[in-house]
């Protein structure tokens, strides 16, 4: 499962990155996105929850 956070539509709202900062986190560009790698085992349903708050839908999570 991996989670996807399209660039052009974040308005760095801040919601993932505080509810699964092992996920999300802020880029150079004060951008949230999503590691590189798969979501950890214990994250996947903050990930996804995380991704259903997200205000403007910017969050996809592929499994």
């Amino acid at each position: 499962m991996k989670a996807i956070v399209d660039q052009d539509t974040c308005i760095s709202c801040g919601l993932c990155v505080s509810g699964c900062p092992e996920v999300y986190h802020f880029n150079e560009d004060e951008k949230a996105e999503a590691i590189e790698d798969d979501i950890p085992s214990g994250s996947e349903a903050e990930a996804k929850s995380a991704r259903d708050g997200c205000p403007v839908d910017a969050i996809d999570i592929k499994e």
